[in-house]
C-alpha cells in the first residue's frame, strides 16, 4: 500500500478504514496459502530421525530450536505490529521464512541445522501476532468469528499440506522444504497486494513500554502461564505422536492420516461451533476443551491401532476447536489499543514456549519413562489446566465485561 493510501485510510473513521470484509478475506487467503503449504514442519521430526538418523532426544532438541525462534518471533512481530505496521510485519516474516526453510533442507551439520531452525521460528510466526493484531483491530463484537474464521481456515490449509505431505514425501523429505518455501513467497504476494493496514494512528508521545503495564496486569499473567502449559501438551502432536505410530508399526503417511483427520474435523465442526460457543462464557469454555485436550491426549497410553490413535486425534481436536474459537478474542479483549500488537505478541509467544517446552519434555519422557508415564502426564495436565482455569475465571469475566463496556461508549 502507497504512503498516500495510508495517510487516506487514517483520516477515515475506524469503522470505515478497516472495511472488515476486506481485511478478513485477505487474511484469509494468506493464512490457507501459508497453511497448506506448510509441509515441512510436519514432518520435521521423522526428517530428522529417518533421513538424517537423529536419536529422538536430538531430533527434540532441533524442534525445541524452532521453538527459541518461535519466542523471538512472537514477541518480535508485536513490537513490529505496533511500530511498522501489520502489513509490513507480516511481509518481513514470510519472506524470511522461504530463506530459512531452505537453510534448514540444506543444512548438513548440527550447528547449521540449529541455526537455520532458530531462523525458521524466528521468520515463520511474525505473521500470528500481526494478523492477530490486525483482526483485533477490528470492533470488539466482530473479533470471535473473525478469529474462528481464519482458524477454520487455517486448519482447512492444514489438512491439505498434511494430505500433500504424505503423499509428497514419498518422493524424498528435501522437496518438503521447497514447497513450504515457495507457499511463504505466495503469502507474502498476497499480503503485498492485498492485505490493507490497520494500525491504529497514535501520537509518539503517548506510547507505552509493554513490561511495566503487563507486570500489572495479573489477568493476563495467570492467562499467558495456564496457555504454555495447554501448548506444551498439546504440542505433543508434532514431537511424540509421531515417534510412538511408527513405534507401532504405523509409516509417515499413516500419520499424515490422522493429523488431516484433526484437519477435516475443524473443518467440518469449527464453523457450527463458532455459532454455538458465541456469547459464552469464554473462561467455561476454555476451562472444558483444556481437559478434553489433555483426556484426547492421555487416550494415547491404551491406543495401538491406526483407528485408536484416530480416536484420539478426535477428542483433543474438539478441545482445540473450543480453544481456539475463544483465544484471540479473549487476549483481544484483554489488550489496551495502544499495546494491541504486542498483548497478542505475548499471547501468541505461550504457543512459542510451550513448542520449546513440549518436544524437550516430552521427547525426554518418552525415552526415559516410555509413552504410558507421557500420556498421563498428558491427561494430569488437562485436569490441572481444567482447574487453573476455573480459578482465574471471575477475575477475567470482571475484565472482559469492563473492557466491552468501555468499547461500547467509545
Amino acid at each position: 500500500m502507497t504512503t498516500h493510501g495510508t495517510l487516506a485510510l487514517e483520516s477515515q473513521p475506524p469503522r470505515a478504514r478497516l472495511r472488515p470484509s476486506r481485511l478478513v478475506w485477505a487474511l484469509t487467503a494468506t493464512y490457507f496459502v501459508s497453511r497448506a503449504g506448510g509441509v515441512a514442519r510436519t514432518f520435521l521430526v521423522l526428517y530428522l530421525t529417518q533421513e538424517r538418523q537423529l536419536s529422538p532426544t536430538t531430533a527434540g532438541a532441533v524442534i525445541a530450536a524452532v521453538g527459541v525462534g518461535d519466542i523471538g518471533s512472537q514477541l518480535l512481530g508485536g513490537w513490529l505490529g505496533d511500530r511498522i505496521g501489520r502489513r509490513h510485519t507480516m511481509l518481513v516474516g514470510f519472506l524470511g521464512t522461504a530463506v530459512a526453510l531452505v537453510a534448514l533442507g540444506s543444512a548438513e551439520t548440527m550447528p547449521a541445522s540449529f541455526a537455520a531452525a532458530i531462523g525458521v521460528g524466528l521468520m515463520a510466526e511474525l505473521f500470528r501476532p500481526a494478523g492477530s493484531a490486525a483482526v483485533a483491530d477490528l470492533p470488539a463484537q466482530e473479533r470471535v468469528r473473525a478469529f474462528g474464521f481464519l482458524f477454520w481456515v487455517a486448519n482447512l490449509g492444514f489438512t491439505v499440506s498434511t494430505v500433500a505431505a504424505g503423499v509428497l514425501v514419498q518422493q524424498g523429505y528435501g522437496i518438503l522444504f521447497w514447497i513450504n518455501a515457495a507457499a511463504s513467497v505466495l503469502a507474502a504476494l498476497i499480503v503485498w497486494r492485498h492485505v490493507p493496514e490497520t494500525r491504529p494512528p497514535r501520537p509518539k508521545a503517548t506510547r507505552r513500554a509493554l513490561l511495566p503495564v503487563l507486570l500489572r496486569d495479573p489477568v493476563m499473567l495467570a492467562m499467558a502461564a495456564i496457555h504454555v502449559v495447554y501448548f506444551a501438551t498439546f504440542l505433543q502432536t508434532f514431537s511424540t505422536l509421531p515417534l510412538i505410530m511408527a513405534g507401532d508399526g504405523h509409516s509417515s503417511g499413516t500419520y499424515g492420516a490422522v493429523l488431516a483427520l484433526n484437519g477435516i474435523v475443524i473443518v467440518v465442526v469449527q464453523p457450527i461451533a463458532v455459532r454455538l460457543l458465541d456469547g459464552r462464557d469464554r473462561a467455561s469454555v476454555l476451562a472444558v476443551s483444556m481437559l478434553l485436550a489433555g483426556v484426547g491426549g492421555g487416550l494415547g497410553a491404551v491406543v495401538h491401532s491406526a483407528g485408536g490413535h484416530a480416536g484420539a486425534v478426535f477428542v483433543w481436536t474438539l478441545g482445540q476447536i473450543g480453544i481456539a474459537v475463544m483465544f484471540g478474542a479473549t487476549f483481544a479483549d484483554l489488550a489496551p489499543a495502544d499495546l494491541r500488537g504486542r498483548y497478542m505478541g505475548v499471547a501468541s509467544t505461550t504457543w512459542s514456549l510451550g513448542a520449546v517446552l513440549g518436544p524437550l519434555l516430552g521427547t525426554a519422557l518418552l525415552d526415559h519413562a516410555g509413552r504410558t508415564a507421557l500420556w498421563a502426564a498428558c491427561s494430569a495436565a488437562g485436569l490441572a489446566l481444567f482447574a487453573a482455569q476455573h480459578a482465574v475465571a471471575p477475575a477475567l469475566r470482571r475484565r472482559t465485561h469492563t473492557i466491552e463496556t468501555k468499547e461500547t461508549h467509545q
